[in-house]
């Protein structure tokens, strides 16, 4: 009898140490605190790293990571990421700032890094006054001119709440538009996560081959769906310059009234100069995006008769319930937008 009291007292003591010592084994297979910049990089980051991270997205679905201004929590959320995730090619023109306001030591993963960028030579600034005046004897002077005013009230509003006007660099920064660019991007995020949480590279690597195989898979059906749009409608009017990465994978000519931010200013002469090949093209149909203004659009499609589309995902997902929640919905959203609008 003396020898079970004895048993069960040791039994009684050990259960209680392990229950001690729980949390602290617990506290070691915390996930990885990785924040990514904007929604696009945090589903892909969730998708590579699964239970095994917590990811903060500082630019959140619909939101405009061209005219974000980084908050107070931001800052504490960087400072203390293990991992932050950004895209580069000079998107996040606020990212220096913020990182200096963080005092953020952890380990910064550009995703673009390894991509081969598109070229950019933004003309959209370049035009004086005088020359846009060479556009005076057109009929649709004053639809120009109430659809750029509106376009700069726009634009006064985000001076007066504080808002940079930020301009990238000499190439475009949205290579997420292309499917082979994503699999730079996952490839990137993988060796990242693995580097930082060696015990989970084997999940991380595993997640990243089923991810791939997906990208893949949408690509061809990507492929066919644009097969089917005719000759004379693979010219696609936009709100602002995201799209040239889809359009040089699959054989599309997109055009913009903007530039590559949704902050920069259209000109007078770049509307008209945009009317103009929209009647020469016999374009039918303009869309709008879910970050970007659509008055100018708008007024654009009234002066030409054609019609809005639908709405584009440049750079953005939507929310859980929107139609582009997750990367991949996004990619296969938008050509299925556009097949419908231009196929017929």
């Amino acid at each position: 009898m003396q020898s079970r009291r004895t048993l069960l007292k040791s039994a009684t003591a050990l259960v209680a140490a392990l229950s001690l010592a729980a949390p602290a084994i617990a506290e070691t297979n915390e996930p990885l605190a990785v924040v990514a910049t904007f929604s696009i990089l945090g589903d892909m980051v969730e998708r590579i790293g699964g239970d095994h991270v917590a990811v903060t997205t500082l630019v959140g679905p619909d939101g405009d990571a061209h005219v974000y201004q980084p908050t107070p929590a931001a800052a504490r959320a960087v400072s203390e990421a293990e991992v932050l995730v950004v895209n580069g090619l000079d998107f996040e023109g606020w990212l220096d700032r913020l990182i200096d306001a963080s005092d953020f030591n952890g380990a910064r993963v550009v995703a673009a890094e390894a991509v081969e960028p598109i070229a950019y030579e933004d003309d959209h600034e370049e035009h004086t006054e005088a020359e846009s005046h060479d556009h005076d004897d057109h009929d649709h002077e004053e639809a120009v001119e109430a659809a750029t005013h509106d376009h700069d009230d726009h634009h006064d509003h985000h001076a007066e709440a504080g808002h940079d006007h930020h301009h990238h660099g000499a190439f475009d920064p949205h290579a997420w538009q292309s499917l082979e660019n994503a699999v730079v991007y996952v490839d990137t995020i993988t060796a990242a996560l693995a580097q930082a949480d060696p015990d989970n590279a084997g999940t991380f690597y595993q997640n990243r081959a089923s991810y791939v195989a997906e990208i893949e898979a949408l690509d061809a059906e990507i492929r066919e769906i644009v097969a089917d749009l005719p000759a004379s409608r693979r010219t696609i009017v936009t709100s602002h310059d995201a799209f040239q990465y889809f359009g040089r994978d699959y054989g599309l000519t997109f055009l913009a009234p903007q530039g590559l931010s949704t902050d920069s200013e259209a000109s007078a002469q770049e509307v008209a100069r945009l009317i103009e090949e929209i009647r020469e093209h016999n374009i039918s149909a303009v869309f709008v995006e879910n970050i970007a203004d659509s008055r100018l659009l708008e007024q654009i499609a009234d002066e030409t008769g054609a019609t809005i589309g639908g709405t584009l995902y440049p750079g953005a997902l939507s929310g859980p319930d929107g139609p582009a929640p997750t990367y991949l919905d996004m990619m296969r959203h938008n050509p299925t937008t556009l097949a419908q609008a231009l196929g017929s």
